[in-house]
C-alpha cells in the first residue's frame, strides 16, 4: 500500500480541504485515499460511500487483500460500464503499481480526467473574486467552513408548517381504512359486526386506499452565485423536515452532500452547526450537471426522487457541459411526480431564461417559479399540490410516472362502486353470503 499520502482525510461529519478536519491513523488513510483517487477520476464518490467504506474495512479486520477490495466494491459502488476502470485503478493503488495512483492523485485539477471541457479558461484567482461577489458561477472547486448565525423563529415558516398538513402533496398509500364511501367492501368487518349485532341495523363496512404524504426531495445550490440565498433556503429545508414526514435534503455545488440526518434535529442551531462542517464546497464553483449525476449514480439517493416532488434550488448558471445538465435534469424528471425549478433569477419581473442549460430544460421541468426569499418559497410549496392537476411537462420521459396519481388506476374505480353501496338496505344484501 502507498504509505506517503496526505495526511488528512475524511470523517463522519467532516470533508477533505479542511483545517478543522481530524487526522485519521496512519492506517487508514490509504483507503480513504483510494476513494478520493476514484472522485479524481470522475467516480461519482458520496462522503457517506468513503466513511462506509473505512468502516467495512474496520469491520472486516481485513484479513487479504480481497476483503479489501469487496469492501470497496460493495460501498463505492462503481456504475457496471466502469467495472474495468475500477478494478485497474485498485490493482495499480494497492498492488506493485502504487505509484500510479499516487500520480494520478497528484495531477493539476486543469488536468484531471473528471473536468469538463472549457475547464481551463477559468484563472482560480478570478474564479475566487467572482466567488466573494456572489454574482457569477464557477466550476473552479473552492473549499471552505460556513459560519452560520444563530437563528431565530420564523413566523412565516411556522404558518407553513401549519399549513402543510393540509395542503402538502398527496398519494395513495397501499394501506386501506374504513370509511363511509369506500370502492371496496371490507367483508371481515362486515361479518363481525352481524355477529355482534342486529344484522338489519347495520350498514356494510367500505374501505379505500388511504392517502399518504408524497415524498419531498429538495436539491439546493450552495455555490458562490447562490449564496445570498444559502441561508434563507436551509431555515426553509430544516422547517420542511420538521413538517412533513418524508423529506430528503441535498446540497451541491461541486459537491453532492446529504444534508437530511443533521436537519432532522428540531433546534436549528444544532442542525446549522452539524453541516457547516460537513460541507466542504460553501460558495465554491457550480457543476450542476456533475451534482445530478453523482446523485442519480448512487442507487440510495436516486430512489428519493421516485414518485416525489423534486425542487431545485438553483439559478442554473451551469459552467460546465450544458448537456450533460440536460440529461441528467431529464433522467430525474423521469423518475419524480413533478420537477420544479425555483430560481431567484426569476424574481425580476422581465426575467427570461437566457443561459443554455435553462432554455434546454424548459420543457422538462414542470415549474419554473420564484425562490428568492422565505416568502416565495413558503407560497409555492403550499400550492405545489395543483402541480398534480396538470398535465406532466411534454419534455419529461418514463411511463406511467407521468400520471397526477404516479399509478395506473385502481380496478375498482374503473369500474365503478359496487350497486349495494348506494341502497339504504344495503345490509340485506349480505344475509346470503
Amino acid at each position: 500500500m502507498p504509505g506517503n499520502q496526505p495526511r488528512h482525510a475524511e470523517v463522519r461529519g467532516r470533508s477533505p480541504g479542511l483545517e478543522a478536519r481530524t487526522s485519521l491513523p496512519r492506517g487508514a488513510r490509504p483507503f480513504h485515499d483510494f476513494a478520493t483517487l476514484l472522485r479524481a477520476e470522475g467516480f461519482p464518490i458520496a462522503t457517506d460511500q468513503t466513511i462506509a467504506f473505512l468502516e467495512g474495512i474496520a469491520l472486516l479486520g481485513p484479513r487479504t487483500m480481497r476483503d479489501i477490495y469487496w469492501a470497496a466494491w460493495s460501498t463505492l459502488a462503481p456504475p457496471p460500464n466502469r467495472a474495468g476502470e475500477f478494478d485497474a485503478l485498485f490493482h495499480a493503488f494497492f498492488h506493485v503499481e502504487a505509484g500510479l495512483g499516487t500520480r494520478a492523485e497528484s495531477m493539476p485539477e486543469e488536468d484531471a480526467p473528471a473536468r469538463e471541457s472549457g475547464s481551463a479558461d477559468l484563472d482560480p484567482a478570478i474564479a475566487e473574486r467572482a466567488n466573494e461577489s456572489g454574482q457569477a458561477a464557477s466550476e473552479t472547486e473552492a473549499l471552505s467552513i460556513k459560519a452560520f448565525e444563530a437563528m431565530t423563529g420564523d413566523a412565516r415558516l411556522a404558518l407553513m408548517q401549519r399549513r402543510l398538513q393540509a395542503r402538502a402533496p398527496q398519494r395513495r398509500g397501499y394501506r386501506r381504512a374504513p370509511c363511509r364511501r369506500g370502492d371496496r367492501l371490507d367483508l371481515r368487518r362486515s361479518l363481525s359486526a352481524m355477529v355482534h349485532h342486529d344484522p338489519g341495523a347495520l350498514r356494510p363496512v367500505w374501505t379505500r386506499r388511504a392517502d399518504r404524504f408524497r415524498r419531498v426531495l429538495l436539491l439546493i445550490d450552495i455555490s458562490g452565485s447562490m449564496k445570498r440565498e444559502t441561508d434563507d433556503y436551509l431555515r426553509f429545508a430544516h422547517a420542511l423536515t420538521q413538517a412533513l414526514p418524508a423529506v430528503e435534503i441535498f446540497s451541491f455545488g461541486t459537491r453532492l452532500t446529504r444534508l437530511t440526518p443533521s436537519l432532522r434535529h428540531k433546534d436549528i442551531d444544532r442542525a446549522l452547526a452539524e453541516i457547516a462542517p460537513s460541507v466542504a464546497d460553501w460558495q465554491g464553483g457550480t457543476r450542476i450537471g456533475d451534482s445530478l449525476a453523482a446523485f442519480l449514480a448512487i442507487p440510495r439517493f436516486a430512489r428519493a426522487s421516485r414518485g416525489a416532488l423534486v425542487v431545485v434550488l438553483s439559478d442554473g448558471l451551469e459552467r460546465g457541459d450544458p448537456d450533460q445538465m440536460v440529461h441528467a435534469v431529464r433522467r430525474l424528471a423521469a423518475r419524480s411526480w413533478r420537477l420544479a425549478w425555483l430560481t431567484p433569477l426569476a424574481a425580476d419581473p422581465e426575467f427570461s431564461p437566457e443561459t443554455a442549460a435553462l432554455k434546454a430544460i424548459l420543457p422538462i421541468v414542470d415549474h419554473l417559479g420564484i425562490g428568492a426569499g422565505i416568502e416565495s418559497l413558503c407560497d409555492f410549496i403550499e400550492g405545489s399540490a395543483r402541480l398534480g392537476a396538470t398535465a406532466p411537462a411534454p419534455g419529461r420521459s418514463g411511463g406511467h410516472h407521468g400520471h397526477p396519481d404516479h399509478r395506473r388506476p385502481s380496478p375498482h374505480l374503473a369500474t365503478g362502486r359496487p350497486a349495494v353501496a348506494g341502497r339504504t338496505d344495503a345490509a340485506a344484501d349480505l344475509r346470503p353470503l
